[in-house]
């Protein structure tokens, strides 16, 4: 696996863990609120430069003001809010070479847990990864993005535990918050939910085989597409808003 210099510096970024869980691991108020937020801004109903107003939110989701503070300070950790003075927080786009660089770190660790998955799952662990991999197939079927979404990260924790690296499982998992709202929003491109699945069935086969370089030149590729769905959903919101400001 070669990492150029630049991945390696914002491997060290990403790698900070800037969305605190309770110790079940549940999602916090903060998480919840952040995610909504990050729909909301990559559906199009926040447009960039909209203002996030801490006593707005606080009041429209029934919840304190320091839930808010953290859900904007994650989605600023994103690039999706930046500080402005005199005008608070407000709704931004991280630039697409940022995305680019998330998404490559991204890609490496994944591809390098599920080679060692391939290497390290035990038959119990490889039943149930198929079987989580199989359920979903009915998610795809039924246009069921929230489930299919849910049942997506399950699969790639799956994988990250898989490893049997627990540094590797946690790295990972912090990066994959920085990109989630982004991963996110791939499942909004026609026809992505049915592609994942298919890309998600090659990585089982390689894992299932044990063939570590399969497993990792698969995900490798997948997580690229997903890159791809992500910049081509951003870019024509870009594209909206220019037009909008325009009218």
């Amino acid at each position: 696996m070669t990492v150029t210099t630049e991945t390696r510096k914002i491997l060290l970024d990403l790698s900070i863990d800037d969305a605190p869980r309770r110790s079940s691991g549940r999602p916090t108020l903060a998480d919840d609120l952040r995610r909504r937020l990050a729909d909301a801004i990559m559906a199009g109903e926040l447009p960039p430069g909209s203002r996030l107003d801490e006593h707005d939110l606080a009041d429209r989701y029934g919840m304190s003001r320091t839930p808010v503070r953290e859900a904007l300070r994650q989605l600023a950790a994103v690039g999706l809010a930046e500080y402005r003075p005199h005008r608070g927080v407000i709704v931004a786009f991280p630039e697409q070479q940022r995305i680019a660089e998330m998404f490559e770190v991204m890609s490496e660790l994944e591809a390098l847990c599920a080679r060692l998955a391939a290497l390290r799952m035990d038959a119990a662990e490889r039943r149930d990864f198929e079987a989580m991999h199989r359920r979903s197939l009915e998610h795809v079927r039924e246009g069921r993005m929230e489930d299919y979404d849910a049942a997506n990260l399950a699969f790639h924790s799956a994988l990250y535990r898989g490893a049997h690296n627990r540094f590797l499982e946690e790295t990972t998992l912090s990066v994959r918050r920085r990109v989630q709202p982004f991963r996110r929003s791939q499942f909004r491109v026609l026809g992505r939910l049915g592609n994942s699945f298919a890309e998600h069935d090659r990585i089982v086969e390689a894992v299932l085989r044990g063939d570590a370089q399969a497993a990792e030149n698969s995900m490798r590729e997948h997580v690229s597409k997903v890159s791809v769905a992500s910049a081509t959903l951003i870019e024509g919101r870009r594209q909206q808003q220019m037009e909008d400001s325009e009218v």
